[in-house]
């Protein structure tokens, strides 16, 4: 009571509140009035909506009567109902669009009458790619309209001739009124629909401003029935909010057949597409695109863009505090390098810094480290990072920053040609990941000829040249025996051959032993713990 009178605004009367209240900033419903949205937290915001008419059961029942109600006889069937097998599907069959990564995201083209949102921060490149797109298309013989908003025709032009997308059956217009749009689909009759962006166009006799959520839900619904009823596809572009999510009403990503979020930093040429909701393929897969003065180009092996060696593939010189893994961005192995720097503390509490890498994921990783592995960090700062601007939240990649931290905490690099798979967890265990054979592969070809991976990740048959024991825990053997006499282990000797000052590890493993196969010529070592893949880290 008392903040909504301090904020100036009035409750509507309570006759008002039959058909529900809507915020007109992000979409959120109530039953009640309340001064200030739920949601989004914006004061005055909750708007009264008018309730729907009460109507009979179709099905009888109710007042308004049975199957001849008035309602049921103003609806009309448009196409009769059809078996599945009777469907034909040939008006439905993907078109490929000419950019070979959007087409692997969109699972192999466009989709006549479905319609996709592609969504992305100011100036990531949305309207460039589409620019290359409406082109691609424009070439391979279907007509292709632009509907801008946000710019005049004369600097999509500009743009199109900078990136040379020229083409006599590529068109465009400047509209903001949808009203306007519909009338150019109608002269042009293009087979690809670009409108930049949805939350430009404005609905006439519908309430609120241009991007409101009135307004975008109704010009997204009307461009959806007409993609529907005239085959066309179309691609809407949409903004997002600080935090990354599409702006608008939720219900946008869920009316479209298709939600793509374009994704990347200023500061790097690399881009991604990444499919949030795909109705007519893989919703995990990527596209990987190169932003430069001449446009954008897509990637077909993104791999080098992600490592910082150079040599003979991804094989470079080593340096301490670096490692490779391979991470599955959808069904897409990418070889990535994980970068990490101690240094000395001159604070009271040491300072944690982490790019391109899960914040809470690595604290955890180092908590793992200095107590399973017995490395101090504690009066350390702890810099984490990435290349290229990729982002690693997949599990698969907490053994190569494990492993980076421990190089660069005794300064000493890792192998060239090493690369580590692995989830770690908290009793210092490296869990099992998917797509092993896939990953390995694709270090292989760029050069890599050794790997860390969790144990059980290659089956027997994987490969020849099966070693067990070769550097892994021996609690039962000869050298356990010794070690276990002297209160002490394999690991930790190891571990202080390192450097001296570390304490010794934690006793975390469970009689398993490390294994060597070959797969595709690589020397594959299977680990099962942290301190076992740091022991054959520094073997002698």
């Amino acid at each position: 009571m008392t903040s909504s009178r301090a904020s100036g605004v009035s409750r509507p009367s309570a006759r008002a509140a039959s058909g529900g209240f809507r915020c007109s900033g992000c979409g959120a419903e109530s039953v009640r009035w309340a001064g200030r949205c739920v949601r989004c937290h914006e004061w005055g915001t909750l708007e009264a909506q008018t309730p729907a008419p009460r109507r009979g059961s179709p099905l009888g029942g109710g007042r308004g009567g049975g199957l001849g109600s008035a309602a049921a006889a103003a609806s009309e069937v448009t196409a009769p109902a059809q078996s599945v097998i009777d469907v034909d599907v040939t008006a439905a069959q993907r078109r490929p669009t000419g950019v070979d990564e959007l087409d692997r995201v969109l699972g192999g083209g466009l989709v006549p009458g479905a319609v996709i949102l592609l969504a992305g921060e100011p100036g990531i490149g949305k309207s460039t790619l589409l620019l290359e797109v409406a082109a691609r298309s424009a070439a391979g013989g279907s007509r292709a309209l632009i509907v801008t908003g946000e710019e005049s025709a004369a600097q999509v032009r500009l743009r199109a001739g900078r990136t040379g997308a020229l083409h006599e059956d590529l068109w465009i217009a400047a509209e903001t009124d949808l009203g306007a749009l519909l009338r150019h689909v109608e002269q042009v009759c293009p087979a690809l629909l670009v409108v930049d962006s949805v939350q430009t166009i404005s609905a006439a006799g519908v309430e609120g401003a241009a991007g409101g959520v009135t307004q975008v839900r109704e010009v997204a619904a009307v461009l959806i029935r007409t993609a529907k009823a005239l085959g066309l596809a179309t691609v809407l572009v949409g903004h997002v909010t600080k935090d990354g999510t599409v702006a608008g009403p939720r219900l946008l990503e869920h009316l479209v057949d298709v939600v793509l979020h374009f994704e990347g930093e200023r500061h790097s040429m690399l881009r991604l597409v990444r499919a949030g909701k795909n109705r007519y393929g893989p919703a995990d897969e990527i596209g990987c695109f190169e932003m430069d003065d001449a446009g954008i180009h897509g990637i077909a092996d993104p791999s080098g863009l992600f490592l910082s060696r150079s040599g003979t593939g991804g094989v470079g010189a080593a340096v301490p505090g670096t490692c490779v893994t391979v991470t599955m961005e959808g069904r897409r192995p990418l070889v990535a390098e994980v970068q990490a720097l101690v240094a000395d503390s001159a604070a009271q509490v040491p300072r944690r810094a982490v790019s391109g890498l899960d914040p809470a994921r690595v604290a955890m990783i180092l908590a793992v480290v200095e107590r399973r592995g017995g490395i101090r960090l504690g009066r350390s700062d702890v810099y984490t990072a990435t290349v290229g601007g990729v982002r690693l939240a997949e599990p698969a990649a907490d053994l190569a920053t494990a492993l980076a931290v421990v190089s660069a905490m005794r300064d000493r690099p890792l192998p060239a040609d090493l690369i580590t798979i692995g989830e770690v967890g908290l009793a210092g265990e490296v869990r099992a990941v998917g797509g092993v054979p896939r990953r390995l592969a694709a270090a292989a070809r760029l050069g890599f000829r050794r790997a860390l991976v969790p144990t059980g990740s290659l089956a027997s048959g994987s490969g020849a040249g099966l070693v067990t024991g070769g550097e892994g825990h021996d609690p039962g053997g000869a050298q356990g025996r010794a070690g276990a006499t002297r209160g002490d282990s394999a690991q930790a000797r190891a571990l202080r051959a390192v450097g001296e000052g570390d304490r010794a590890p934690r006793a975390n493993h469970t009689g398993a032993t490390s294994t060597e196969k070959t797969f595709e010529g690589m020397t594959v070592t299977e680990v099962p713990d942290l301190v076992a893949a740091i022991t054959h880290m520094y073997k002698t």
